[in-house]
């Protein structure tokens, strides 16, 4: 149903009955509307109009009650057309801030603290999920010696993600050996899966090293290793408990069918992965979701993209009248700030640990 369908006057009522209802948990009648909201209308026109919204689907009537509920469809109005940004709060911009930037070097510790924050913030459930990862690419290497027989081996995914080997070779490891490895791996194999690891490209880079080849060979083994290491999607959860506290979750039946739901895990990652092409925070309201007991839920979430890849996704499950404005912005801010962590933490960890090889 589109805007043009709804007068101005329509929409002010169905604004104010959902966020009344998100605040109180309570059907909204006319009374409250003139009392708490500045409509230049009488107490009859706001029952007329408030039976015309629910006619048209906005709303709902409880049966022990005089007052309205938003229904699905008013929800989706309210999020599409007439949710006003929420600005977050200094203390809670300053809290992912102070929670994220921290040096993490792989992006399971930094969606294990997102989910955390998420769920403190909205007073929501957090979540976060990781995709499914087969193959990968290494966009790039970075080879820091640790002693003299030992090196740590920094591999940037092409996804943004980073994973760390460390490996003992035979050769001595001279500043220069670092140097030629470091510049071999990523003049030859920079961008390669491991399928494109060829018999040829592996005989010129034992021609490039020359006499220090045999250095070599504990290394390669770790990059296909890293390349082939194949991630089940994984879900993370925080703050379940949270939506106890919401009579919506009070069924005891109804919500253990909804743990049931999260702790399979796979049919909540289904439903994030079938939405995860875009870079918009998706909102799924009620009966939307593919998961059949979560249609007294909505689930905001956003994907987490480097280079155009999907690396995972920042999320909040909550009642249908939970507080999409906040839930918004709280989602936004997360998402984007992990997208600036994968993008800077990549160069200051291969500094890092290139300073921490040389002390040690």
């Amino acid at each position: 149903m589109s805007d043009i369908e709804l007068s101005e006057r329509k929409k002010q009522i169905l604004k104010a009955i959902v966020e009344a209802h998100i605040a109180e948990g309570e059907p909204v009648g006319s009374k409250y509307i003139v009392e708490n909201r500045q409509l230049t209308c009488s107490s009859a026109t706001i029952r007329n109009e408030m039976s015309e919204l629910e006619e048209m689907g906005y709303l709902e009537k409880p049966h022990t009650s005089a007052g309205r509920v938003p229904s699905e469809l008013g929800y989706r109005f309210y999020v599409d057309s007439l949710v006003q940004h929420y600005a977050m709060t200094a203390n809670e911009i300053a809290e992912i801030n102070n929670i994220l930037k921290s040096k993490m070097t792989e992006l399971d510790q930094i969606l294990e603290n997102a989910t955390r924050l998420a769920s403190n913030i909205t007073n929501y459930t957090g979540f976060a999920v990781k995709p499914k990862f087969v193959s990968h690419s290494i966009s790039k290497f970075e080879a820091i010696s640790i002693d003299d027989y030992n090196l740590l081996l920094v591999m940037i995914l092409s996804g943004g993600a980073v994973k760390t080997k460390k490996i003992r070779v035979s050769e001595k490891l001279t500043d220069g050996l670092i140097d030629k490895i470091n510049l071999t791996l990523n003049r030859y194999l920079s961008g390669l899966g491991s399928e494109d690891i060829t018999l040829p490209i592996l005989m010129e880079i034992e021609n490039e090293l020359g006499a220090d080849a045999r250095a070599f060979g504990p290394i390669i083994k770790v990059i296909y290793d890293a390349m082939n290491e194949s991630e089940t999607g994984d879900l993370r959860i925080s703050g379940l408990n949270r939506l106890l506290q919401y009579p919506e979750f009070s069924d005891s039946q109804k919500f253990g069918e909804l743990l049931t739901a999260i702790e399979s895990k796979q049919e909540i990652l289904d439903m994030v992965s079938q939405s995860s092409a875009n870079d918009d925070v998706n909102v799924i309201i009620g009966s939307e979701s593919s998961v059949n007991v979560m249609n007294n839920s909505s689930v905001i979430y956003k994907p987490i993209k480097k280079n155009g890849r999907t690396v995972g996704a920042i999320g909040v499950i909550g009642p249908l009248r939970m507080d999409y404005a906040k839930v918004l912005a709280t989602v936004e801010e997360l998402s984007d700030n992990i997208s600036n962590i994968i993008d800077s933490d990549i160069k200051s960890l291969t500094e890092g640990d290139k300073n921490a090889g040389k002390q040690d």
